[in-house]
């Protein structure tokens, strides 16, 4: 972080540029202030003790080098008899990505849901998937799963490019890819259209609120994990700024406001929490209504605070979790992936819950 920021005084934005697409996974923040009337307790885990300190760029490669997982990815676990784990390609004018499709095999007949899953900085597919156990999910809800891959020749460090203006437009780069790939399966498989769903980790789960902007006709439900407002950034320096204390002014999303839920730990050194209040805020813009609060614990893990926001009907269509000293991970997370804290609650159940309570309804 201090490296990218002297680059930026400095002028060299191309320089900053790079450290950016090449190490945005491994680069944190300051430390996250504690929210008021937060108790935060507990390890941050998103990184090395060692990585907390700014990093110089000899030390940040070699960091890079080494891995700064908590837990580093083990082989995708066996599939159920029946199911399949398909590589697929999608191109299209804004370009060409491989995807991974999860088909369970308690696939009933007729329209089932598609839930779309953006992997963070690093990550692959068959590691996102195993971290998150949505195919565990999708044998028990029947569902699709799709987990886009981004490319190293994108990204050096996989990251999606969320604070690039051209993949923050509809039918435009990464955007207008994914969007690509959803219909693909769409047209592919039996998929019921009103039941297409979207979530991500981390610089996944910025790019998953993008497309919950872009497409709102096409995504029924987000889920962001980690992750930050559309058009949080526009270039490094505000990239490296929103990541740090939130973004300096929230963009204004038109068309329909996409049902949201939001999964975000206090003590995330990575991408700082209020980010995960922007997101709320932006989905929020446009609707009316009315908040509640819980609070709860994991048994043997953390506390949470969760809100709900409901419209006039009674049904929550933002949902707010804040995970109480957890760090930058996906929380109740298998350790079979990266980037997992176990002891929160399970984001991808309740991402999954979250969804099925809200169809893409007309108008």
């Amino acid at each position: 972080m201090a490296e990218a920021t002297r680059l930026t005084r400095e002028g060299k934005l191309q320089d900053a540029m790079a450290l950016l697409r090449g190490g945005f996974a491994g680069t944190p923040p300051e430390p996250a202030a504690p929210r008021p009337g937060y108790a935060p307790s507990g390890r941050i885990f998103d990184v090395e003790p060692d990585a907390v300190a700014p990093p110089s760029s000899a030390g940040f490669m070699e960091r890079l080098k080494r891995g700064l997982h908590r837990n580093q990815p083990a082989a995708p676990p066996p599939l159920p008899p029946g199911a399949r784990f398909v590589t697929q390609t999608f191109t299209g004018a804004g370009g060409s990505r491989a995807y991974k499709l999860y088909i369970p095999a308690s696939l009933p007949e007729g329209p089932v849901p598609l839930i779309v899953m953006l992997h963070g900085c690093t990550q692959s597919p068959d590691d996102f998937a195993a971290g998150t156990r949505m195919n565990a999910l999708a044998e028990t809800d029947a569902c699709l799963v799709a987990y886009p891959e981004q490319t190293a020749s994108a990204n050096a460090q996989r990251c999606w490019n969320w604070f690039n203006p051209e993949d923050q437009q509809r039918d435009r780069g990464e955007p207008a890819i994914i969007a690509g790939i959803t219909r693909q399966i769409l047209r592919d498989h039996a998929v019921d259209p009103r039941r297409v769903h979207v979530a991500g980790l981390s610089a996944g789960g910025a790019q998953a609120a993008i497309m919950g902007a872009t497409y709102p006709e096409l995504y029924a439900a987000v889920g962001v994990h980690s992750g930050l407002a559309c058009g949080a950034a526009r270039d490094v320096p505000s990239a490296f700024a929103a990541m740090r204390s939130g973004a300096a002014g929230l963009a204004t999303v038109g068309g329909r406001a996409v049902p949201t839920i939001v999964f975000h730990a206090d003590r995330d050194a990575t991408v700082h929490p209020v980010n995960g209040d922007q997101v709320i805020a932006q989905a929020r813009s446009a609707t009316s209504l009315r908040a509640e609060t819980l609070r709860g614990q994991v048994p043997g893990g953390h506390a949470f605070t969760r809100t709900r926001h409901t419209d006039p009907a009674g049904r929550a269509v933002l949902e707010q979790w804040v995970v109480h000293g957890g760090g930058h991970a996906w929380s109740g997370g298998d350790p079979a992936g990266s980037y997992t804290d176990a002891h929160g609650p399970d984001a991808s159940a309740e991402m999954r819950r979250f969804f099925a309570e809200n169809p893409l309804r007309p108008g």
